[in-house]
């Protein structure tokens, strides 16, 4: 019987545990996958730890993946079995082996995009377009602050910053990684735990600070971040591995910073059916005109929860992933 990795409750990485998942035959409207691999993502963390909700009924953890179709329902478009797909969104559940989904959310691979690029690229992929594009569209010669600068999404967010010609000033937490965010495409890298990292960002990007900064790693940074933007400029803040955030109070954004605060979902963009068309047929052509997305660690499935621990502690870098 095919293989998932569920949770009965919140908690830690010792509370995912290896079920059986009985495929199900695929209704109207319906594929059933093959899976190879699944994306390991902070939106997982906050799931199995309880921030965020389980959805009633779905207990499988993961956003995204890539298989291959084995069954079809009725009314499925010009999907066939045999076709590679890859995916991000609700339904949860990418942890396992053989899942089933509605055709509606699944994108047909195109050649030269592999299944291992496609299952841990979807969901990263999607949140640097939405901030670059929906949240703040960023235009050639701008700045562009975004945190992590090393990990999964903080490398898109700067390759494909660079691909429209802006310029980009990543943070990062060691000196170790700093080469990682260069290698990225990075203008200039500094760490996030310095105490002038603010004022180096003012610096740089002309004196005024970023045009949009990115903050997934929230607690006491997002506070910060604020402060490393010029007027009328816009932070988007996405995520919180550093614990809670603080209460922002209105004030902080007005005159004289006069700046714009969201906090974009890529769940949400990825459930409008045309948002989530658009963006994914330009991140497929951006994998197919080289656009680059390292894995930086991998596990089988049945080692998930050491994903999430190593993770969680920081012990990785680009995207990680569950193999099948």
């Amino acid at each position: 019987m095919p293989l998932a990795i569920a949770i009965a409750g919140p908690g830690g990485p010792e509370v995912l545990k290896a079920v059986d998942l009985p495929a199900t035959e695929p209704g109207p409207g319906q594929a059933r996958i093959r899976q190879s691999i699944s994306g390991v993502n902070f939106v997982d963390i906050y799931v199995r730890s309880g921030l965020y909700p389980l959805q009633p009924g779905h207990n499988v953890l993961g956003f995204e993946g890539a298989g291959i179709i084995e069954a079809l329902g009725a009314d499925v478009g010009d999907l066939k079995v045999g076709d590679r797909v890859a995916y991000i969104g609700h339904p949860i559940g990418s942890y396992a082996e053989v899942r089933t989904l509605p055709v509606s959310r699944l994108v047909k691979l195109p050649d030269g995009v592999s299944e291992r690029v496609a299952g841990s690229t979807m969901l990263r992929g999607l949140t640097a377009q939405m901030v670059l594009q929906k949240t703040y569209p960023v235009k050639a010669d701008e700045w562009v602050l975004v945190h992590a600068g090393a990990g999964g999404l903080g490398q898109l967010v700067t390759r494909l910053a660079k691909g429209i010609g802006a310029k980009v000033i990543a943070t990062v937490g060691s000196e170790a990684k700093a080469g990682i965010a260069y290698e990225a495409g990075a203008d200039a890298v500094l760490l996030h735990t310095s105490g002038d990292w603010v004022e180096e960002t003012r610096r740089i990007a002309d004196g005024r600070g970023a045009h949009l900064a990115v903050d997934g790693i929230g607690g006491t940074m997002l506070s910060q971040t604020l402060a490393a933007v010029r007027p009328f400029g816009m932070v988007a803040s996405l995520g919180q591995v550093a614990g809670p955030i603080p209460p922002i109070k209105i004030e902080e954004l007005t005159a004289p910073r006069v700046i714009g605060l969201s906090r974009p979902s890529v769940l949400a963009y990825a459930n409008d059916p045309e948002l989530y068309r658009q963006g994914a047929m330009a991140l497929m052509a951006a994998l197919q005109a080289g656009l680059v997305n390292p894995i930086g660690a991998e596990y089988e499935l049945k080692d998930a929860a050491r994903a999430h621990a190593d993770l969680e502690a920081g012990r990785t870098t680009a995207s990680v992933i569950l193999t099948m």
